[in-house]
């Protein structure tokens, strides 16, 4: 081929590559502005901000600065927790002007991972800083408090190969695995039997340990009972407060291994994180130990300060530097906690908090019962489905903003100018998906509701079972994880019935319902294998979806009975023993209804974030302690790029779910079985939803019971069964 023509193919190809960075560029503009206020410039400046280059998409400061320093020396480069985005301010406009041409879309590898850069100049970055929160009272950090020696001293006396131990009481728990020695810490009543000592003291190798905490004064009586606790990546402990009732003032915690950010909350809501280095040893006393919680979020990295390692943690850094944040990822990591058994009543300073002193019993109350009648269930479902979805809306709909592909696809075919009903729309994912048609929902919560009439959708609250629209109105009717909150067969068919009515003849149903089989071909839903993270190479690929026209089985195994009536809690991220159940949701601090509605909250911060950001490119620093505010609810992260998750890398136990309205993980032990109770583990409410998991052939066979329909496919997607209905073309009289 000729020279000169082959010169042309590749200028043509460089051409539309730039033309396609161009465009993405362009999009992500858009996306900052729409989502964070943040206003670009069309003319270059000294300052850019970095779309996809954030803590929140995974990329640390010391990947992203090595990549922007390669085009010039930073002047400053700032970057904000759980944020998908970035601020660097080069020394000269000519070496921003250099990072705009050559890092708009270049890639960058992060871990594993693998990120799209877009870069867009800004007028200005500002950074406010908020004074930093001091230290709970009480609150000492003893770092380096063990040599390396100690450490694997310590290490080699703990023997994790017995699966359980009746010596040390361990066990294997959701987010960790756990010894006792001395006493058992019991966690179905958050307290200790104190007649009943277990025939493992505390190691001989700790000795030397707490006699340097008594000659320190860290704590003025030698420990009886030692809890150790093992984390691996990803995993951690709810929010709590030691039982008053059970240990005395002091508690100590050693840290060995991998470094962590713990989190410590007043009741008032301010929270304050500390870095927990490893061989570093925590003594909580006083307020700190009675009044604070504290707890671990499970995600796999930290945001924390990319200081100078030896600076202490509990030291309010420089406020220069407060900004200065990058991610740390977490390892295995071993705490050894410390504690004295209480045999009088507690007699603190806090009698409200305190259990001995008439603090409010934390003892789970007793599960309800299966329906046994129409008000019956309609009973269980106002308070184990209706209320918990209207208390917990705004969180809910916070982890609700990615629609599944096969519910898209379905949606995509609907020929232009179509009526849908979008029967338990919740928050609306689906309403905007195809454009061109006429997209109506409707949902059992009004909370729900409001926040689609907030993002400009056609909602309104009605139950699934008496939709107030006119039969045969409607081309198509969706009804995504909604039939399997139903806790009796006949309103479970009596809402595939009422999406019949809506279809006109010809039209098209699309029902979702959660699996009691979440193994499925030999695979494990999304939902199981976010239980143990095993590497990749250790599962199978994994389809969207199995599609193969289940034909109904004939006879449904009958797993929903319970032994004595009662429901169960489903203990999350495990297979399920029963058709019916409960399931936890942990509602993160600040996603509460009545927050939003008196304008505090969530709704308050945001309104004050972009008032902040319309008068420039303020980069408000969170509020923090020495270690910096690692939110336990990041915001989602808004995507700029088709190669980039939307979600942060910064993995809550609360926002990682199975598709929809599935579960997030519990806690330890999942007990408590009122629609919203308060556990040992957490000061904010726990809530469990009423749920009848559908086993292989069942969603097929309730809809065989509806006349005028047929199953025109059925297929398992991720955990779930799904049917496409037809409406008979003729209706029969």
């Amino acid at each position: 081929m000729d020279p000169g023509v082959v010169n042309n193919v590749k200028a043509d190809r460089r051409s539309k590559e730039e033309k396609k960075v161009l465009k993405r560029q362009i999009k992500a503009s858009h996306t900052l502005l729409k989502h964070e206020g943040i206003s670009t410039a069309s003319q270059p400046t000294k300052s850019l901000v970095v779309a996809n280059g954030g803590l929140g998409n995974g990329v640390s400061r010391e990947e992203l600065s090595a990549v922007l320093k390669e085009m010039g020396e930073l002047e400053t480069l700032i970057m904000h927790p759980h944020k998908p985005y970035a601020f660097v301010t080069y020394r000269s406009e000519e070496c921003a002007r250099k990072a705009h041409i050559h890092l708009n879309g270049e890639k960058l590898q992060c871990g594993g991972n693998s990120v799209t850069l877009y870069l867009s100049f800004v007028d200005s970055v500002t950074c406010e800083e908020e004074p930093s929160l001091p230290v709970p009272e009480g609150l000492v950090l003893v770092e380096d408090f063990v040599s390396p020696e100690e450490e694997a001293l310590l290490h080699a006396a703990i023997d994790w190969s017995s699966a359980n131990d009746d010596i040390t009481a361990q066990k294997a728990l959701k987010h960790r695995r756990v010894k006792h020695y001395g006493f058992e810490f019991r966690y179905d009543n958050n307290n200790v039997d104190k007649d009943k000592p277990l025939p493992a003291g505390i190691p001989q190798e700790c000795l030397p340990v707490l006699e340097r905490c008594v000659k320190n004064k860290h704590i003025n009586i030698m420990p009886d009972q030692l809890t150790v606790n093992q984390y691996e990546s990803g995993q951690g402990i709810p929010p709590h407060v030691d039982t008053h009732s059970a240990f005395e003032d002091t508690i100590m915690s050693l840290s060995l291994g991998a470094q962590t950010v713990m989190e410590f909350r007043h009741p008032d809501g301010r929270l304050v994180p500390v870095v927990l280095p490893g061989r570093s040893l925590l003594v909580m006393k006083g307020e700190s130990r009675y009044l604070w919680t504290h707890g671990i979020t499970p995600r796999k990295f930290d945001t924390v300060p990319a200081c100078d390692p030896q600076s202490p943690a509990l030291t309010p850094p420089d406020v220069r530097t407060r900004s200065n944040l990058t991610l740390s990822k977490r390892g295995t990591r071993t705490s050894f906690t410390f504690r004295k058994i209480r045999h009088e009543p507690c007699r603190c300073a806090f009698p409200f908090a305190c259990d001995s002193q008439g603090a409010p019993s934390t003892s789970p109350p007793s599960p309800p019962s299966l329906p046994r009648c129409h008000d019956d269930a309609a009973q269980l479902e106002e308070e184990y489905v209706h209320r918990v979805y209207d208390a917990i809306a705004s969180h809910f709909s916070s982890t609700r903003h990615s629609p599944w592909p096969r519910v898209c696809h379905f949606l995509s075919l609907l020929p232009p100018g179509s009526v849908l009903a979008d029967v338990g729309c919740g928050n609306g994912k689906y309403l905007g998906v195809n454009t061109e048609v006429i997209a109506i929902g409707c949902d059992r919560s009004s909370a729900l509701i409001q926040i689609c009439a907030e993002r400009g959708f056609q909602a309104f609250v009605s139950d699934a079972l008496s939709v107030p629209l006119r039969s045969a109105t409607c081309d198509a009717c969706i009804s995504i994880a909604v039939i399997h909150h139903f806790s009796t067969q006949e309103r479970r068919l009596a809402a595939v019935r009422e999406l019949v009515r809506l279809l006109k003849p010809g039209g098209r149903a699309l029902i979702y319902v959660w699996a009691f089989e979440q193994e499925y071909n030999k695979q494990r839903s999304k939902y199981l294998k976010e239980q143990n993270k095993e590497p990749p190479e250790n599962h199978s690929p994994t389809n969207n979806a199995s599609e193969d026209s289940h034909k109904p089985v004939d006879n449904i195994q009958d797993v929903s009975k319970v032994t004595d009536g009662k429901l169960s809690v489903h203990t999350n991220r495990t297979s399920f023993n029963t058709q019916d159940l409960l399931v936890p949701w942990h509602l993160k601090e600040g996603k509460r209804r009545g927050e939003e509605e008196s304008g505090e909250g969530v709704k308050k911060e945001k309104r004050k974030e972009r008032s902040t950001k319309s008068s420039g490119n303020s980069c408000s620093a969170d509020r923090s302690s020495s270690s910096t505010r690692s939110d336990c609810n990041p915001d989602p992260c808004p995507s700029f790029d088709s190669d980039m998750t939307s979600g942060s890398v910064q993995e809550t136990s609360d926002a990682t779910h199975s598709p929809d309205s599935k579960p997030s993980p519990s806690n330890d032990s999942a007990h408590t079985t009122t629609s919203a109770s308060k556990s040992e583990s957490s000061p904010v409410p726990v809530f469990h939803r009423y749920y009848h998991v559908f086993q292989q052939g069942e969603l097929e066979l309730l809809c065989g019971q509806v006349s005028g329909v047929k199953v025109q496919s059925s297929y398992h997607d991720q955990g779930n069964w799904c049917v496409i209905l037809e409406k008979d073309s003729v209706e029969m009289n």
